[in-house]
Protein backbone atom coordinates (compact mmCIF):
# COMPACT_ATOMS: atom_id res chain seq x y z
CA UNK A 1 0.00 0.00 0.00
CA UNK A 2 1.44 3.36 -1.00
CA UNK A 3 2.35 6.05 1.53
CA UNK A 4 -0.24 8.40 0.05
CA UNK A 5 -2.97 5.78 0.44
CA UNK A 6 -1.86 5.11 4.02
CA UNK A 7 -2.26 8.80 4.83
CA UNK A 8 -5.67 8.95 3.10
CA UNK A 9 -6.92 5.97 5.11
CA UNK A 10 -5.96 7.37 8.51
CA UNK A 11 -9.25 9.28 8.66
CA UNK A 12 -11.16 6.11 7.75
CA UNK A 13 -9.33 4.27 10.55
CA UNK A 14 -10.40 6.93 13.04
CA UNK A 15 -14.01 6.69 11.82
CA UNK A 16 -13.87 2.89 12.14
CA UNK A 17 -12.76 3.08 15.78
CA UNK A 18 -15.56 5.55 16.55
CA UNK A 19 -18.14 3.21 14.98
CA UNK A 20 -16.86 0.34 17.11
CA UNK A 21 -16.81 2.54 20.22
CA UNK A 22 -20.42 3.70 19.77
CA UNK A 23 -21.77 0.48 18.21
CA UNK A 24 -23.71 2.51 15.68
CA UNK A 25 -23.10 4.30 12.39
CA UNK A 26 -25.68 6.90 13.35
CA UNK A 27 -24.19 7.68 16.75
CA UNK A 28 -20.64 7.68 15.38
CA UNK A 29 -21.75 10.10 12.66
CA UNK A 30 -23.39 12.37 15.24
CA UNK A 31 -20.26 12.53 17.39
CA UNK A 32 -18.05 13.09 14.36
CA UNK A 33 -20.31 15.78 12.91
CA UNK A 34 -20.96 13.69 9.80
CA UNK A 35 -23.82 11.68 8.32
CA UNK A 36 -24.54 7.95 8.72
CA UNK A 37 -24.07 7.38 4.99
CA UNK A 38 -20.68 9.14 4.90
CA UNK A 39 -19.60 7.20 7.97
CA UNK A 40 -20.65 3.91 6.36
CA UNK A 41 -18.77 4.77 3.16
CA UNK A 42 -15.60 5.55 5.16
CA UNK A 43 -15.66 2.11 6.75
CA UNK A 44 -16.38 0.52 3.35
CA UNK A 45 -13.32 2.26 1.85
CA UNK A 46 -11.16 0.89 4.67
CA UNK A 47 -12.54 -2.63 4.14
CA UNK A 48 -11.86 -2.39 0.42
CA UNK A 49 -8.29 -1.17 0.96
CA UNK A 50 -7.59 -3.99 3.43
CA UNK A 51 -9.42 -6.59 1.41
CA UNK A 52 -11.42 -7.93 4.35
CA UNK A 53 -14.75 -7.52 6.10
CA UNK A 54 -14.33 -5.63 9.37
CA UNK A 55 -17.91 -5.47 10.64
CA UNK A 56 -20.73 -7.96 10.64
CA UNK A 57 -23.88 -5.90 10.16
CA UNK A 58 -27.32 -6.95 11.35
CA UNK A 59 -30.51 -4.96 11.55
CA UNK A 60 -30.09 -4.49 15.28
CA UNK A 61 -26.33 -4.22 15.97
CA UNK A 62 -22.77 -4.33 14.66
CA UNK A 63 -20.22 -6.98 15.50
CA UNK A 64 -16.51 -7.08 14.75
CA UNK A 65 -15.34 -9.88 12.47
CA UNK A 66 -12.25 -11.85 13.44
CA UNK A 67 -10.04 -9.74 11.17
CA UNK A 68 -11.95 -6.67 12.34
CA UNK A 69 -10.89 -7.32 15.92
CA UNK A 70 -7.22 -7.36 14.91
CA UNK A 71 -7.53 -4.25 12.74
CA UNK A 72 -9.51 -2.42 15.43
CA UNK A 73 -6.76 -3.00 18.01
CA UNK A 74 -4.16 -1.47 15.68
CA UNK A 75 -6.41 1.43 14.67
CA UNK A 76 -7.16 2.11 18.32
CA UNK A 77 -3.42 2.32 19.04
CA UNK A 78 -3.10 4.88 16.23
CA UNK A 79 -5.97 7.01 17.54
CA UNK A 80 -4.67 6.91 21.11
CA UNK A 81 -1.18 7.91 19.93
CA UNK A 82 -2.64 10.86 18.04
CA UNK A 83 -4.61 11.88 21.14
CA UNK A 84 -1.42 11.70 23.22
CA UNK A 85 0.38 13.97 20.74
CA UNK A 86 -2.43 16.51 20.89
CA UNK A 87 -2.52 16.35 24.67
CA UNK A 88 1.21 16.98 24.86
CA UNK A 89 0.90 20.09 22.71
CA UNK A 90 -0.71 21.92 25.61
CA UNK A 91 2.26 21.04 27.79
CA UNK A 92 4.68 22.42 25.21
CA UNK A 93 2.67 25.63 24.81
CA UNK A 94 1.98 26.32 28.45
CA UNK A 95 5.28 25.85 30.24
CA UNK A 96 8.93 26.12 29.16
CA UNK A 97 10.75 22.88 29.82
CA UNK A 98 13.52 20.72 28.43
CA UNK A 99 17.15 21.15 27.42
CA UNK A 100 18.47 24.15 25.45
CA UNK A 101 21.83 23.72 23.73
CA UNK A 102 23.48 27.12 23.32
CA UNK A 103 26.66 27.69 21.29
CA UNK A 104 28.63 30.83 22.20
CA UNK A 105 32.10 32.23 21.38
CA UNK A 106 34.40 31.56 24.31
CA UNK A 107 34.87 35.10 25.57
CA UNK A 108 31.25 36.15 25.07
CA UNK A 109 30.09 33.02 26.85
CA UNK A 110 32.41 33.46 29.80
CA UNK A 111 32.07 37.19 30.39
CA UNK A 112 28.64 38.10 28.97
CA UNK A 113 26.31 35.09 28.98
CA UNK A 114 27.47 32.86 31.84
CA UNK A 115 27.02 35.50 34.61
CA UNK A 116 23.27 35.58 33.85
CA UNK A 117 22.68 31.83 33.80
CA UNK A 118 22.06 31.36 37.55
CA UNK A 119 19.17 33.84 37.39
CA UNK A 120 17.73 32.16 34.30
CA UNK A 121 17.87 28.70 35.86
CA UNK A 122 16.18 30.02 38.99
CA UNK A 123 13.43 31.71 36.99
CA UNK A 124 12.74 28.65 34.81
CA UNK A 125 13.27 25.56 36.98
CA UNK A 126 12.16 23.12 34.26
CA UNK A 127 14.59 24.40 31.61
CA UNK A 128 18.15 23.06 31.49
CA UNK A 129 20.95 24.80 29.59
CA UNK A 130 24.03 23.32 27.99
CA UNK A 131 26.52 25.99 26.88
CA UNK A 132 29.15 25.08 24.31
CA UNK A 133 32.00 27.58 24.34
CA UNK A 134 33.54 27.42 20.89
CA UNK A 135 34.88 30.04 18.50
CA UNK A 136 34.32 27.74 15.51
CA UNK A 137 31.26 28.24 13.31
CA UNK A 138 29.33 25.10 14.23
CA UNK A 139 26.50 23.78 12.10
CA UNK A 140 23.37 24.11 14.22
CA UNK A 141 21.57 21.20 12.57
CA UNK A 142 24.46 18.73 12.47
CA UNK A 143 25.59 19.60 16.00
CA UNK A 144 22.01 19.59 17.38
CA UNK A 145 22.34 23.17 18.64
CA UNK A 146 19.16 25.09 19.46
CA UNK A 147 20.58 28.62 19.68
CA UNK A 148 23.92 30.16 18.72
CA UNK A 149 25.49 33.53 19.42
CA UNK A 150 27.68 34.68 16.56
CA UNK A 151 29.50 37.92 15.73
CA UNK A 152 28.20 38.81 12.29
CA UNK A 153 26.77 41.68 10.26
CA UNK A 154 23.46 39.88 9.80
CA UNK A 155 22.01 36.38 10.12
CA UNK A 156 23.46 34.05 7.48
CA UNK A 157 21.13 32.62 4.81
CA UNK A 158 18.73 30.08 6.20
CA UNK A 159 18.92 31.40 9.76
CA UNK A 160 16.76 33.66 11.90
CA UNK A 161 17.90 35.80 14.80
CA UNK A 162 17.98 39.01 16.73
CA UNK A 163 20.86 41.35 17.57
CA UNK A 164 22.03 41.26 21.18
CA UNK A 165 24.88 43.75 21.54
CA UNK A 166 27.78 45.34 19.68
CA UNK A 167 31.21 43.82 20.32
CA UNK A 168 33.83 46.58 20.60
CA UNK A 169 37.56 46.18 21.21
CA UNK A 170 39.98 48.53 22.91
CA UNK A 171 43.60 48.85 24.08
CA UNK A 172 44.37 48.84 27.81
CA UNK A 173 47.31 49.02 30.16
CA UNK A 174 47.92 49.52 33.88
CA UNK A 175 48.85 52.96 35.19
CA UNK A 176 52.11 51.42 36.41
CA UNK A 177 53.08 50.19 32.94
CA UNK A 178 52.34 53.57 31.40
CA UNK A 179 54.31 55.38 34.12
CA UNK A 180 57.33 53.20 33.40
CA UNK A 181 57.11 53.10 29.59
CA UNK A 182 55.16 56.22 28.63
CA UNK A 183 51.67 56.70 27.24
CA UNK A 184 51.40 56.54 23.44
CA UNK A 185 49.60 59.50 21.89
CA UNK A 186 49.44 58.09 18.36
CA UNK A 187 49.07 54.52 17.06
CA UNK A 188 52.54 54.64 15.48
CA UNK A 189 54.07 55.00 18.95
CA UNK A 190 52.87 51.47 19.77
CA UNK A 191 55.95 50.21 17.90
CA UNK A 192 57.99 51.18 20.98
CA UNK A 193 55.80 49.21 23.39
CA UNK A 194 55.26 45.62 24.47
CA UNK A 195 51.88 44.69 22.97
CA UNK A 196 49.73 41.74 24.02
CA UNK A 197 47.76 40.45 21.06
CA UNK A 198 45.63 37.48 19.99
CA UNK A 199 48.34 35.54 18.19
CA UNK A 200 46.20 33.15 16.14
CA UNK A 201 47.37 34.53 12.77
CA UNK A 202 50.09 36.97 11.57
CA UNK A 203 47.41 39.58 10.96
CA UNK A 204 46.56 39.68 14.68
CA UNK A 205 49.77 41.64 15.30
CA UNK A 206 48.77 44.31 12.78
CA UNK A 207 46.53 46.71 14.65
CA UNK A 208 44.18 49.05 12.80
CA UNK A 209 42.70 52.33 14.00
CA UNK A 210 40.17 54.87 12.75
CA UNK A 211 39.70 58.55 13.60
CA UNK A 212 37.80 61.24 11.75
CA UNK A 213 37.54 59.06 8.66
CA UNK A 214 41.27 58.30 8.54
CA UNK A 215 42.72 54.83 9.08
CA UNK A 216 46.11 53.89 10.48
CA UNK A 217 47.68 50.43 10.51
CA UNK A 218 50.56 49.52 12.82
CA UNK A 219 52.64 46.34 13.06
CA UNK A 220 53.09 45.70 16.77
CA UNK A 221 55.25 43.26 18.67
CA UNK A 222 55.47 41.87 22.14
CA UNK A 223 56.76 38.95 24.14
CA UNK A 224 53.33 37.56 25.01
CA UNK A 225 50.30 36.57 22.92
CA UNK A 226 47.19 34.65 23.96
CA UNK A 227 43.99 33.64 22.20
CA UNK A 228 41.86 34.03 25.32
CA UNK A 229 40.64 37.43 26.45
CA UNK A 230 40.73 36.49 30.13
CA UNK A 231 44.41 35.57 29.80
CA UNK A 232 45.19 38.81 27.97
CA UNK A 233 43.38 40.79 30.68
CA UNK A 234 45.42 39.04 33.34
CA UNK A 235 48.61 39.77 31.40
CA UNK A 236 47.67 43.46 31.24
CA UNK A 237 46.92 43.50 34.97
CA UNK A 238 50.38 42.05 35.55
CA UNK A 239 51.96 45.04 33.75
CA UNK A 240 53.30 42.95 30.83
CA UNK A 241 52.21 45.49 28.23
CA UNK A 242 49.39 47.12 26.29
CA UNK A 243 46.72 44.55 25.48
CA UNK A 244 43.86 44.28 23.03
CA UNK A 245 40.61 43.37 24.78
CA UNK A 246 36.89 43.30 24.11
CA UNK A 247 35.28 46.04 26.13
CA UNK A 248 33.04 43.56 27.96
CA UNK A 249 36.19 41.84 29.27
CA UNK A 250 37.92 45.02 30.39
CA UNK A 251 35.00 47.05 31.74
CA UNK A 252 35.14 45.99 35.41
CA UNK A 253 38.89 46.52 35.67
CA UNK A 254 38.41 49.91 34.00
CA UNK A 255 35.69 50.88 36.46
CA UNK A 256 37.97 49.95 39.37
CA UNK A 257 40.85 51.98 37.96
CA UNK A 258 43.08 48.90 37.70
CA UNK A 259 43.64 49.60 34.01
CA UNK A 260 43.08 52.56 31.70
CA UNK A 261 42.21 52.84 28.05
CA UNK A 262 45.09 53.57 25.69
CA UNK A 263 44.48 55.84 22.67
CA UNK A 264 40.86 56.52 23.75
CA UNK A 265 40.24 58.97 20.92
CA UNK A 266 40.98 56.29 18.29
CA UNK A 267 38.59 53.50 17.29
CA UNK A 268 40.42 50.17 17.48
CA UNK A 269 39.24 47.85 14.68
CA UNK A 270 39.63 44.06 14.66
CA UNK A 271 38.22 41.12 12.70
CA UNK A 272 36.43 40.14 15.91
CA UNK A 273 34.45 43.37 16.24
CA UNK A 274 30.84 43.58 15.16
CA UNK A 275 27.33 42.73 16.26
CA UNK A 276 26.58 39.69 18.41
CA UNK A 277 23.48 37.98 17.04
CA UNK A 278 21.39 35.26 18.66
CA UNK A 279 20.67 32.80 15.83
CA UNK A 280 18.36 29.82 15.41
CA UNK A 281 17.01 27.72 12.54
CA UNK A 282 13.88 29.18 10.92
CA UNK A 283 10.62 27.85 12.32
CA UNK A 284 7.01 28.96 12.64
CA UNK A 285 6.70 27.49 16.10
CA UNK A 286 9.59 28.42 18.38
CA UNK A 287 9.52 26.20 21.46
CA UNK A 288 8.71 27.95 24.76
CA UNK A 289 12.09 27.00 26.25
CA UNK A 290 13.81 28.85 23.40
CA UNK A 291 11.44 31.82 23.53
CA UNK A 292 12.10 32.43 27.21
CA UNK A 293 15.89 32.15 26.89
CA UNK A 294 15.97 34.54 23.93
CA UNK A 295 13.76 37.04 25.75
CA UNK A 296 15.73 36.66 28.98
CA UNK A 297 19.12 37.32 27.36
CA UNK A 298 17.81 40.31 25.43
CA UNK A 299 16.24 41.71 28.61
CA UNK A 300 19.30 41.18 30.80
CA UNK A 301 21.81 42.58 28.32
CA UNK A 302 19.63 45.63 27.76
CA UNK A 303 19.77 46.29 31.51
CA UNK A 304 23.56 46.20 31.67
CA UNK A 305 24.98 49.62 32.60
CA UNK A 306 27.06 49.60 29.41
CA UNK A 307 28.51 46.75 27.40
CA UNK A 308 29.86 48.86 24.56
CA UNK A 309 32.45 51.59 24.39
CA UNK A 310 32.26 55.33 24.09
CA UNK A 311 35.05 57.09 22.28
CA UNK A 312 34.35 60.73 23.05
CA UNK A 313 36.75 61.18 25.95
CA UNK A 314 39.08 59.06 28.09
CA UNK A 315 36.93 59.88 31.15
CA UNK A 316 33.96 58.15 29.54
CA UNK A 317 35.57 54.79 30.22
CA UNK A 318 35.47 55.10 34.01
Amino acid sequence: MSTNLNAMLMEEMAVFTKVVETGSFSEAARQLGSTPSATSRAVARLEKALGTRLLQRTTRKLRLSESGQEVHAMCLDMVQAAQAVLASSGRFDDEPRGLVRLSVPKAVGRFVIHPHMPDFLARYPKVDVQIRLDDRQLDLIDEQIDLAIRITDQPPPGMMGRPLLPIDHMLCATPRYLEEHGTPQHPHELKDHSCIYLGESPGDARWKFMREGKSVSVQVRGRYAANHTGVRLDAVLNHIGIGSLPYFTARHALAQGLIVQVLPDWVFKTHYSGQAWLLYPPTRHLEPKLKVLIAFLAEQLAREPRLTMLYETPEAEG
